[in-house]
């Protein structure tokens, strides 16, 4: 069920059906690993978590790299300018130090797949292996090995704020609530793990490289500076993309090696990632540990907010966000969408023995809400009210309002939100249906989570962190050709999220043609405008903004064309179906005439405009925060630990709504991913690095199975930080689900006394809870 308030526009506020399906849904896709090349590449992995290289032995005539052929390129070393960051270096394959398991060492070539896998099967790895550390919390204990010598203490990035007063303020709390919160490590898992073909064009010189990547631009650049390439010389395609996630957007140091391979050999090469090592040596994600203390006045206010955050980032930084990413937003936005004034945080970006961290879907939000909402369910236990009524008395209610940490809200509805969630979900009847299934020994829960979505953020966001790259803006190419038919050429790069189709119903509007008649270009270096790809729940906001900025340009000069050859003033055309009218007349024009006037006939506009119908938008805005209040209901089989689901729902607040049906998708897709990472998905070592769940046998994603119906609401916020009225919600589906699910769960056990503040919460988990409890008959 999806309840929607009208958009406004012609094509604006449709569920329009997406342009990218028919190709994907009738196998006419194109991938990466699809591509026929001569050669294809096997990596050589290390088995070890820590430890020294000491030989590396092949077969003879088997065709491989190691370290000692790659001298010549620079390591991957990301920088941030603020926060204590301390930069390391991470090399293409390990250079006489292996520093967790799944690390690149080796990279075998040869005519097929099969053979590849055979020869690097046969590769002989000699490594002297030192003392692994795991978890963050170990990593910062005296004594410990460093995992790069530079990082004392193995922090890599401190952030630190204290607001004025803050002892003053707390000390004179009522009530002191604390959780002590801890989110296990996840993988992103998308359905294709990731690829590469580099491909040598010996005419020119040129490589050509398409993988799975997020970011095709900064691919290129990155790629180039490491290998010192004139950037011409590189053209890198994003072609179909099988989810991506925030996986895909950090450079995979095994794209670098093709690239550079193909140079070397003059020829094509591929390389295929499989699932295991995706599970373990694509970037993980969500391994921290979160201190949270509340205090709250008398009636339940939250006066001030403490929190220590420690962030396992693994091995390397990741290139280009840093490994600062999480760490640094859980810092900056932990107060969520509750008024607090007072806050002192800190948080620590530390480095193990594992494989190393980069964003995926929400990024730290998922964990901190998560943290922040557990907070909230316990302070309102002991103040005796209901959770909802806790929330009720803290959330923001004033825009525009600044929080704690300097973010500034634009207009949002929380409040608004969580009391239509209350309404839909039917609260108090919820309430006596849970106290006849108790008496009858079944367990039933209700959970709130209630949050912030900063997105479609721009330059001076990311210039804040103190990137030595910041990303930002996106740019729109937009023409019309002389038949009449408009190509948008864009920098984001989307795999799955429809945008294809939302910019041309944004496009449409504009111009006042069918969007059958746009074509959206993207994740070509050679055709697409330098931009930041698609991530942060950015897309819409940012690429909408300018593909709007660009049709209004293209608008005026119709309009323009139109009073010229229509013979009327500009303020009486009107553009609609495909043409140009005169107000009240039955005067017009096809706007494929006047596109064709404008390359054919140039001349009879007495040099009034410009040759063709090109027009250039570009965006860079400081952001806008999308809201929403997320409900589950579960129910726990104590005899088993066992969770089932029984109902979620959504109230969004994500301002005007382009594509329906797309938005609703994607929160779908989001609550799917939280769900499973609320129960099931871990990634988990022993205690010397070795990975348990390098399957999904042992990596659990949720099927179908796991996921109720979701009943979506929407609220349309309009807000003046967006130019199309547009917020993003890529990522909230995925950021409320994991805390609303633990929450339901809590609720449903909260007669045994327990507190379940960890996720996944598994079976086992609760169990151990349970027998804790001392409850259990």
């Amino acid at each position: 069920m999806t309840v929607h308030t009208k958009g406004s526009g012609t094509w604006v506020g449709r569920s329009m059906r997406r342009v990218e399906d028919p190709s994907l849904v009738t196998g006419q896709g194109r991938f990466t690993a699809d591509l026929p090349a001569v050669h294809w590449v096997r990596f050589v992995r290390s088995s070890v978590a820590a430890g020294t290289i000491q030989n590396i032995t092949a077969p003879d005539g088997a065709g491989i790299i190691t370290a000692a052929d790659l001298k010549a390129l620079k390591p991957i070393r990301p920088m941030l300018s603020k926060f204590n960051y301390v930069p390391v270096a991470q090399p293409v394959l390990a250079d006489g130090v292996v520093r967790f398991t799944g690390e690149p060492i080796a990279a075998v070539y040869a005519p097929s797949k099969d053979l590849a896998e055979d020869i690097a099967e046969q590769v002989e790895v000699e490594i002297s292996g030192t003392t692994a550390l795991i978890d963050g919390m170990d990593a910062l204990a005296d004594g410990a090995p460093r995992v790069h010598a530079e990082a004392t203490g193995n922090v890599i990035v401190e952030g630190r704020i204290t607001t004025p007063n803050f002892s003053d303020v707390w000390k004179s709390a009522h009530t002191i609530i604390r959780v002590d919160g801890r989110s296990r490590r996840q993988n992103a898992a998308p359905m294709e793990a990731r690829a590469g073909h580099a491909a040598y064009d010996a005419s020119t010189g040129r490589v050509t490289l398409t993988c799975t990547t997020q970011m095709p631009h900064l691919v290129r650049t990155a790629i180039c500076d490491l290998i010192g390439m004139p950037e011409s010389d590189l053209r890198v395609v994003a072609p179909d993309v099988g989810g991506g996630f925030g996986q895909k957007m950090s450079l995979a140091p095994e794209y670098v090696l093709l690239v550079w391979l193909s140079r070397k050999l003059r020829s094509s090469v591929a390389w295929t990632e499989d699932r295991r090592e995706n599970l373990i040596a694509s970037f993980h994600s969500r391994d921290q540990h979160v201190e949270l203390e509340g205090a709250f006045d008398a009636d339940g206010k939250l006066l001030a907010l403490s929190g220590d955050i420690v962030a396992n980032v693994g091995a390397y930084s990741c290139f280009p966000t840093s490994c600062g990413v999480e760490p640094l937003m859980a810092l900056a936005e932990l107060p969520g969408p509750y008024d607090v004034r007072s806050y002192d945080c800190r948080s620590r970006g530390v480095l193990t023995h594992t494989c190393p961290i980069a964003p995926y879907r929400g990024v730290s939000r998922p964990v901190i809400t998560f943290a922040l909402e557990r907070l909230m369910d316990k302070a309102a236990r002991a103040f005796g009210i209901e959770p909802t009524e806790l929330r009720r008395r803290n959330l923001i209610d004033t825009f525009p309002y600044t929080s704690a940490t300097g973010l500034v809200f634009d207009d949002g509805s929380y409040k608004a939100t969580m009391e239509m969630a209350i309404a839909a979900i039917g609260l108090p009847d919820f309430r006596e249906r849970q106290k006849m299934a108790r008496d009858k020994g079944r367990y039933l829960g209700i959970g709130f989570a209630t949050f912030s979505e900063r997105t479609g953020y721009g330059t001076p966001a990311f210039a804040a962190r103190g990137m030595a790259i910041s990303p930002g803006f996106e740019t729109v190419h937009l023409t019309i050709d002389p038949s009449g038919f408009v190509e948008a050429r864009i920098g984001s790069s989307p795999h799955g999220q429809g945008l294809r189709t939302s910019l041309a119903q944004i496009i449409a509007d504009e111009i006042g043609i069918d969007p059958q008649f746009i074509n959206v270009v993207h994740g070509d270096t050679d055709r697409s405008p330098y931009g930041w790809g698609t991530f942060a729940s950015r897309s819409l906001v940012l690429s909408g903004g300018a593909s709007l900025i660009a049709a209004q340009k293209i608008r005026a000069k119709l309009v323009k064309m139109a009073s010229h050859m229509l013979e009327a003033a500009p303020e009486d055309i009107t553009l609609q179906s495909g043409s140009a009218h005169v107000i009240g007349t039955d005067r017009s024009i096809t706007i494929a005439a006047l596109s064709r006037a404008a390359y054919h006939q140039l001349q009879i506009f007495n040099g009034t405009i410009e040759p063709g119908m090109t027009e250039t938008g570009t965006y860079d805005p400081s952001g806008t925060f999308s809201n929403a209040c997320h409900v589950a209901i579960v129910e726990v089989d104590i005899d088993t630990g066992r969770v089932e689901v029984e109902k979620f729902l959504v109230a969004e607040d994500a301002g005007l709504i382009i594509n329906p049906m797309i938005a609703d998708g994607q929160v779908h897709g989001g609550v799917a991913q939280g769900i499973g990472n609320a129960l099931l998905e871990e990634i988990i070592y022993d205690e010397t690095g070795n990975i348990m769940s390098s399957t999904l046998a042992d990596f659990l994603p949720p099927t179908a199975r796991e996921i109720p119906e979701i009943e979506l609401h929407h609220i349309e916020t309009l807000t003046g930080n967006s130019i199309t009225k547009a917020k993003g919600l890529g990522e909230g589906g995925a950021i409320g689900a994991p805390a609303a699910v633990i929450s339901a769960i809590n609720d449903a056990l909260s007669s045994f006394g327990v507190s379940i503040d960890e996720m996944p919460a598994t079976p086992q988990r609760i169990r151990a809870a349970l027998r804790s409890s001392g409850k259990l008959k």
